[in-house]
């Protein structure tokens, strides 16, 4: 029989359809592929081809904007929203409006076009993370940022453009609504417990072990008991820590080695999928709690969100996390 579940953190109900199980093998698959094909503004030798480097790690003095980098962060060509001006908040009765000004950045990965970040080393996926958290505290200066948000997406059916493995950064001037109700639920679940919700959930998964994928020193990546999408997996650190930019050189090292780990159980289980991640971290001027947890969310694309999930909410998973922990679990990486 169908279950509802109910998200502890975002009170999101979720509808785990076992009449519907799908096993990996069931999935209609939109496999990536990584065909090298045509120019690629993100390869060496095409710098001049993005806006000229913020930063970039690697091939120690070395010019600007040349060959000889190993991960490399450009302002988006063409960027959601601008970095220049103010915001000029206005009020028309009703209605509330602001200028569009933020920051829009991509972060390359790596040079090498036909890799991922499943397939570089732990090294490289680390300094990818470096370039997350020194990204992040640079434009915290700015004060007219409240909330940024890091994703990727992996694969033209995850919102892709360019198949050369790449992920994004985006200041907002605006908390997002979707991480106030996450941020709000947290408090209220403190205030009434004086606890964290993501350590209590942290420490009952590990107990309980079912949904647990895998774990090192410092993280652990689980499959959340009320998933929206098949094969939805989040990667935690394991001790309270409310802000990833603040995380000591050790968690990031070992959030760096269960990212990719849980990315090439992905890729064994589901054939390579296009997927998406988000980094869930606090709010700017926020960055010291004790409600709120930073973690990452890791959905692939293996469904479709629909007239169902737009008109109420909810989300149809036709996989229970259960299976798809062990599924994931007991893949060979």
């Amino acid at each position: 029989m169908p279950e509802l579940r109910k998200d502890p953190i975002t009170h999101r109900w979720v509808i785990i359809s076992t009449d519907r199980a799908k096993r990996p093998t069931d999935f209609s698959k939109a496999r990536v592929e990584i065909l090298g094909n045509g120019v690629c503004p993100f390869c060496y030798g095409n710098e001049a081809k993005t806006p000229p480097e913020i930063i970039a790690y690697g091939g120690n003095g070395r010019p600007a904007n040349t060959p000889g980098w190993q991960v490399r962060v450009v302002p988006n060509k063409f960027p959601a929203l601008g970095i220049e001006g103010s915001l000029d908040r206005q009020g028309f009765g009703l209605f509330d409006k602001m200028n569009g000004i933020g920051a829009h950045e991509v972060i390359i990965e790596t040079p090498d076009h036909l890799s991922t970040l499943a397939t570089v080393p732990d090294q490289q996926v680390e300094q990818v993370l470096w370039a997350y958290r020194d990204r992040m505290n640079d434009l915290k200066n700015d004060k007219r940022f409240r909330y940024i948000l890091v994703f990727k997406n992996h694969g033209q059916a995850a919102g892709a453009s360019l198949e050369h493995t790449h992920s994004q950064l985006i200041a907002l001037a605006i908390i997002p609504k979707q991480v106030s109700e996450e941020l709000e639920n947290a408090r209220h679940y403190f205030e009434e417990k004086e606890r964290c919700i993501f350590c209590d959930i942290v420490r009952q998964e590990r107990e309980d072990g079912q949904r647990v994928i895998a774990e090192n020193e410092h993280c652990v990546a689980l499959a959340p008991y009320a998933p929206r999408f098949p094969f939805e997996t989040w990667v935690l650190p394991k001790q309270h820590g409310s802000a990833f930019e603040n995380e000591p050189a050790s968690v990031v090292s070992s959030v760096a080695g269960m990212l990719r780990n849980m990315l090439r159980r992905l890729d064994q289980v589901l054939d390579h999928p296009p997927y998406n991640f988000v980094l869930h971290t606090s709010p700017v001027g926020e960055e010291q709690n004790e409600h709120y947890h930073w973690h990452i969310e890791m959905m692939p694309t293996l469904t479709k969100v629909a007239g169902f999930e737009w008109g109420t909410g909810f989300y149809i998973n036709p996989t229970p996390p259960e299976e798809s922990a062990q599924f994931l679990r007991e893949a060979e990486v």
